[in-house]
């Protein structure tokens, strides 16, 4: 409860009245109760007025942090407009962090690993500030020396004063950090395991990628490679993450940038297993780790395996996904089918999708719609050419086409004819392949799982295959929360304890809860609503799209209510309407903070998460900015916030199983 006036003139004299407020929160929306009405008060009567606040609350005075109680004292009168506030620094969230780091016991590991020595500061106090900033503010250690440390409280949580505290002394942290990863992901192991009572029969693998900013020159692991950034022009790294079922990471490795993912799978598994045993626990591994040798050698070493299959495999199976029984509802709109596979062994899980088959036709149509206006277009030019044109050169025009649009590149059957009658000298003739039209209505929206694990129900194994999106929201995390990319350190060994930094800032996100850390987008519910939308006309055109009723389901999220659109609350209340919006108190969501590049009118001196400001550099004569060809591309210079927000895959419910293309 809190004090709130209003001020009311009349007859050119200005009435001050007070009344007694309380916040609550109603329908998702914090509004101001009216307690009490107070009328006009004089600095006595507010006093009194806050007593009586704190004696219906039940709460006692609140003191300042490492203060003790004061006794009872007169009040002062101070000159308000005189006052002013000095060297405010952050505590909440660096609080919050190194707490979790103290729960994780991971101060005193740290200590018994790196020991003491000369060193002014210890190593391991260094090392829980590069884990901190990394989480609070991820920023390079000359921006942590210079400007973080020294704006929030770790001076007192820590007892290092901020002189010591100089990206030399982090720089060779992160030297002294990177020989006991192992020692670490054991400890957190255990750890996480104690603390949340983890289960490691089921883990889940897959691979990302991180490009550097920089030559890299003399890193060897530093190369050009498939880049889940989209970034080809620039060096990566691929990472080699496993987690549990409820995202906890286990451990990682760190691949050269031009490994192929098929290739770490069994280095992966044998390297976890000689770290952690080789219990029967089950390894569930996306399409893109698919391939006759590993399959091979996961069942000749008798471990077993969830693992999608590629394109490909849909099309042997179209006999039984064109038949109407033995379907299994596995989730609104998803059904599975259980079918043994040829040698016995194994069983295939074949599971279509409603929305992914609404959106697979809508992309067949749109790219068919390309290839028909390209075709119409070259054929038009060559009717009515002048000059002849050499077959060659068509053809190499009809392959770049269909290269842009190959979803339905195989729907055609084009030739190009040599025509003496023509000017062009050659003619063009296209047409519809009907036989396509017909396997691409039977195997729209389906894919195929394959396993050797056979008590399963087919609701099972779909539930166990979908929480493969917890490896990839952690990769998201590592890439926009944690600023995992890009990479600017330039020397081999700082890349890798760049990367174990995270990984450690990535264990405290996750231990502040193990459930999801991705929130879902747009659940089956809400797909439903936008239909209904649809259909009553409210909708507009682009909210009934079935691409966009498709895009960004979240497969192992719970259903939720649909929502809607909140009005924004206006700063001014004046320009709606004071009535209307008296008692409703604008807030700010902790994104629009973290986006925020300027400091907010009001803020709590001490409390929540205080937004980053990154300096925004410009090149040299540019001084509105980047180009408009570079407007996704947000870079930081030294000593700024390296790395852009960007959201992850679209891997959804509906979809089925997690995508190999975007950015994780």
């Amino acid at each position: 409860m809190y004090l709130r006036h209003s001020i009311r003139r009349k007859d050119g004299k200005a009435h001050v009245s007070w009344r007694l407020v309380r916040s609550v929160r109603r329908h998702g929306k914090v509004v101001q109760e009216t307690v009490a009405q107070l009328g006009e008060l004089d600095a006595q009567g507010r006093a009194r007025a806050r007593a009586l606040a704190r004696t219906i609350t039940g709460r006692g005075d609140q003191r300042e942090l490492f203060e003790a109680k004061l006794p009872d004292a007169a009040p002062v009168a101070v000159r308000l407009d005189q006052l002013r506030l000095e060297r405010g620094r952050r505590f909440g969230d660096v609080w919050l962090g190194w707490t979790l780091w103290r729960a994780l016991k991971l101060d005193g590991l740290c200590e018994e690993l790196l020991g003491a020595g000369r060193e002014t500061v210890p190593w391991s106090t260094m090392a829980a500030v590069l884990v901190l900033a990394r989480l609070c503010e991820p920023a390079s250690e000359l921006h942590i020396a210079e400007d973080w440390y020294r704006r929030t409280a770790l001076e007192d949580l820590l007892g290092v004063p901020g002189e010591q505290v100089n990206d030399d002394r982090l720089y060779r942290a992160l030297d002294r950090l990177l020989p006991h990863k192992l020692a670490i992901e054991r400890h957190l192991k255990e750890r996480l395991g104690a603390l949340f009572a983890l289960d490691y029969d089921l883990l889940l693998y897959d691979v990302t990628s991180t490009y550097f900013e920089g030559l890299a020159a003399h890193n060897p692991l530093a190369q050009r490679g498939y880049s889940r950034d989209h970034r080809p022009d620039c060096k990566q790294v691929c990472i080699a993450l496993v987690v549990t079922r409820e995202g906890m990471p286990l451990g990682y490795e760190v691949f050269a940038g031009n490994r192929v993912d098929v290739t770490t799978v069994q280095e992966i598994v044998g390297t976890m297993e000689a770290r952690y045993g080789s219990a029967q626990r089950i390894w569930v591994m996306d399409r893109g780790m698919t391939s006759t040798k590993n399959l091979a050698w996961l069942k000749k070493t008798g471990r077993r395996y969830l693992i999608g299959t590629s394109r490909g495999e849909i099309k042997r199976w179209s006999r039984e996904l064109a038949e109407a029984r033995d379907w299994h509802a596995v989730r609104e709109g998803i059904e599975a089918r259980l079918c043994a596979g040829p040698e016995g062994n194994e069983t295939f899980l074949l599971c279509r999708s409603a929305e992914r088959r609404e959106k697979e036709q809508a992309m067949h149509a749109r790219f068919a719609a390309r290839i028909e206006q390209g075709l119409t277009k070259l054929a038009h030019r060559l009717e009515h050419s002048r000059r002849r044109i050499d077959r060659e050169t068509i053809g190499r025009q009809i392959g770049r086409l269909l290269a842009r649009t190959s979803r339905a590149a195989g729907r055609y059957r084009i030739q190009v004819h040599e025509d003496p009658s023509a000017h062009a000298g050659v003619r063009l003739e296209w047409s519809v392949r009907s036989e396509w039209d017909e396997s691409a209505r039977t195997t729209e929206g389906c894919y195929v799982l394959r396993t050797n694990v056979t008590d399963w129900t087919p609701e099972a194994l779909w539930r166990t295959y979908v929480q493969l999106t917890e490896a990839e929201a952690a990769f998201r995390i590592h890439k926009s929360e944690l600023s995992l990319r890009p990479i600017w350190h330039q020397k081999a060994d700082r890349v890798q304890a760049h990367i174990l930094v995270c990984f450690l800032a990535y264990v405290l996100w996750k231990t502040l809860g193990p459930q999801p850390a991705h929130p879902p987008r747009r659940t089956g519910p809400h797909s439903e609503h936008r239909r209904r939308l649809a259909a009553s006309g409210a909708a507009t055109a682009r909210a009934a799209h079935p691409l966009r009723r498709a895009t960004g389901q979240g497969p192992s999220a719970a259903p939720r209510a649909p929502r809607s659109r909140a009005p924004r609350a206006t700063q001014n209340p004046t320009e709606t309407g004071r009535s209307a919006r008296r008692n409703v108190v604008p807030t700010r969501g902790a994104k629009w903070l973290k986006n925020n590049k300027t400091t907010p009118r009001t803020a709590e001196v001490g409390l929540g998460i205080t937004a980053r400001h990154p300096r925004r550099t410009t090149p040299r004569g540019h001084p509105s900015g980047w180009p408009r060809r570079f407007g996704s591309r947000r870079r930081a210079g030294r000593g700024s916030p390296a790395g852009t927000a960007g959201p992850g895959p679209q891997s959804g419910a509906a979809r089925g199983p997690p995508s190999r293309t975007g950015s994780r």
